[in-house]
C-alpha cells in the first residue's frame, strides 16, 4: 500500500519538510555511528577517508548495515571474538551451510548495504552501474565475459557451481558510457568482525581459477579500473 509515509518516502519534494527531515535523519544516523565505532576502527579513518560524495555515501551505507545488523543480533553492541569466531548453520542457496558468525554476520550487512547502495545509485542521475554483477574472467589472455543472473541461477539450481569457477562478483559497477563490460569504478563492502581487524580484500585458495591472488587485484585486472573496499570505518584503497 502507497500511505503517505511511502509515498513522500519516495517522492520528498511533493511533501514540505520531509526531505530536511530525511536529511537530518541521516545525519544523525551518521554521526550516531561515528560515535559508536570501536577505538581501533576509529584510527582507521585517518588513513582510509573517502575521496569524493559518492565514496562518503557508499560508506555511510556500511555504517548503517553494520549498526543494524549488529542491533539485530546483539542489541546495539559489537559482538566480541569469540562470537566472532563461533560455527553457525545459515541457509545458503536452499541448503544449510556451516560458517562462522564472523562471516555470517558479513551476509547480513552486504544484504543491508547493498540495498543501500541501490536506492543511492537510483537517486543519482550518475549513469549506467550493476549490483553484484557476475563476469566470467579468462586471465591467461584478458578476455572477460557477463554472466547473466538467469545462468548464474540455472547452474546453481544444478549444482553446477564448476560452471562459476573462474567467474568474480564485485559489490557494485559503475559503467562507463553504457557499456556493462566496461567499468570505470568497482567497490566491494568489507565488514570484519574481530577486534582491530583491517578490512582487507579476500584471497583466493588454491583450487581457484585465481589461486595466489586476492579479489582486488583481480577485480582491477578484470574491469580495468582501480577496486576499493568500503566498510564502516572508511575506504580502503
Amino acid at each position: 500500500m502507497d500511505t503517505y509515509s511511502t509515498h513522500c518516502g519516495k517522492n520528498p519534494t511533493a511533501c514540505p519538510g520531509i526531505a530536511e527531515r530525511q536529511a537530518a535523519s541521516r545525519s544523525l544516523t551518521i554521526s550516531s555511528a561515528a560515535s559508536r565505532v570501536a577505538p581501533a576502527a576509529t584510527l582507521l579513518l585517518r588513513d582510509a577517508q573517502p575521496q569524493d560524495e559518492l565514496e562518503q555515501r557508499l560508506v555511510e551505507c556500511a555504517v548503517q548495515a553494520d549498526l543494524e545488523v549488529n542491533r539485530r543480533w546483539f542489541g546495539g553492541r559489537r559482538p566480541n571474538d569469540d562470537e566472532c569466531l563461533e560455527e553457525v548453520e545459515v541457509e545458503v542457496d536452499g541448503c544449510m551451510e556451516s560458517m562462522t558468525r564472523a562471516a555470517a554476520l558479513g551476509r547480513e550487512k552486504h544484504v543491508v548495504a547493498l540495498s543501500c547502495a541501490r536506492e543511492l545509485m537510483e537517486e543519482s542521475s550518475g549513469g549506467t552501474y550493476s549490483i553484484e554483477p557476475r563476469y566470467r574472467f579468462y586471465r591467461t589472455n584478458g578476455v572477460l565475459e557477463r554472466v547473466s543472473s538467469e545462468e548464474e541461477k540455472r547452474l546453481l539450481a544444478k549444482g553446477c557451481s564448476q560452471g562459476l569457477w573462474r567467474t568474480i562478483k564485485p559489490d557494485l559497477v559503475l559503467h562507463e558510457g553504457g557499456n556493462r563490460l566496461v567499468a570505470c569504478r568497482a567497490f566491494d563492502f568489507k565488514f570484519p568482525c574481530l577486534e582491530g581487524k583491517r578490512p582487507q580484500w579476500t584471497r583466493y585458495g588454491k583450487k581457484s581459477a585465481f589461486a595466489g591472488s586476492d579479489q582486488g587485484t583481480i577485480y582491477s585486472e578484470a574491469l580495468g579500473c582501480k577496486a576499493v573496499i568500503i566498510s564502516p570505518v572508511g575506504v580502503i584503497r
